[in-house]
């Protein structure tokens, strides 16, 4: 299936009439627009951008910012010493706009029914890259607090530790003010990894916390299980502290993500099926 809709007119396609203003903002002229939507008569067009101000309205936009009044004067005889001109009623349209106009055009035209093709498809094309952004964004970070973690036990050994699951223990207790075995049970995650269930905020809280303790043990010079273990709560503690301090959501009251093994090995099978 082709990505792109075409909608047609006599000469011109939506994207094509596109322009750019002295700020890089791209509009539509709706005198053009109405040729491409099927519609020939400025009234009956004028009454379809009528209902899309409404539409724009009680969606809780600001009209004024997505149709903006763009008067002109056109020649109405040309040929004579004396050109004779009038002014005609225009708008410069943001895409949303365009969108709504086509929403409530008439269905039944051929122009329209594609216009609204058209908008569906880029709406739910940036819904994808959205989506898309934010997995990448958590496999990331995924990534980082794998790294960042095995940097941190090492550190740990040298300073003593040698019951490490104790250690990971005392960091989630500071920050989540659970056990880990608590933290599975409250977010219903089974024996999924904490962190593979975890969405990006709360990566990034666990990464913070990794990163601070391996930085605070190597700076203090800590020796000592214990003195380490210590360390590793206290700094767990102090971030989920700035998380209530600033209004933010306890970690263990975020909601578990889909396992990240699973989202990578959906990943891998895709790039394999499309080599």
């Amino acid at each position: 299936m082709n990505d792109e809709i075409i909608i047609t007119s006599p000469s011109k396609k939506f994207e094509e009439i596109k322009k750019i203003d002295e700020n890089g903002i791209e509009y539509w002229e709706a005198r053009e627009l109405m040729g491409v939507l099927g519609y020939f008569e400025w009234r009956k067009f004028e009454g379809v951008i009528d209902k899309a101000k409404e539409s724009c309205n009680q969606s809780g936009q600001n009209i004024r910012e997505h149709f903006v009044g763009a008067d002109k004067m056109i020649i109405i005889a040309t040929g004579r010493p004396n050109e004779t001109k009038r002014r005609i009623n225009d708008y410069k349209l943001s895409r949303y706009a365009c969108y709504l106009i086509a929403q409530n055009g008439d269905p039944r035209k051929e122009e329209i029914a594609l216009a609204q093709t058209y908008f569906a498809i880029q709406a739910r094309r940036q819904e994808v890259f959205q989506e898309q952004n934010e997995i990448d964004k958590r496999l990331f970070i995924r990534g980082e607090v794998k790294i960042r973690n095995k940097v941190l036990f090492s550190t740990a050994k040298k300073a003593g530790v040698s019951n490490f699951g104790l250690f990971n223990e005392a960091g989630y207790q500071g920050l989540y003010n659970l056990t880990v075995s608590q933290i599975k049970n409250k977010k219903k995650i089974g024996k999924d990894n904490i962190l593979d269930r975890a969405g990006t905020v709360e990566l990034a809280a666990n990464l913070f916390r990794i990163t601070q303790t391996d930085e605070k043990i190597k700076n203090e010079q800590i020796k000592g299980e214990g003195k380490a273990s210590q360390t590793h709560f206290s700094v767990g503690r102090k971030i989920r502290q700035t998380i209530r301090e600033i209004g933010g959501i306890s970690p263990e009251n975020l909601p578990p993500e889909q396992n990240v093994k699973r989202i990578e090995k959906t990943q891998k099978s895709l790039k394999i099926v499309s080599k």
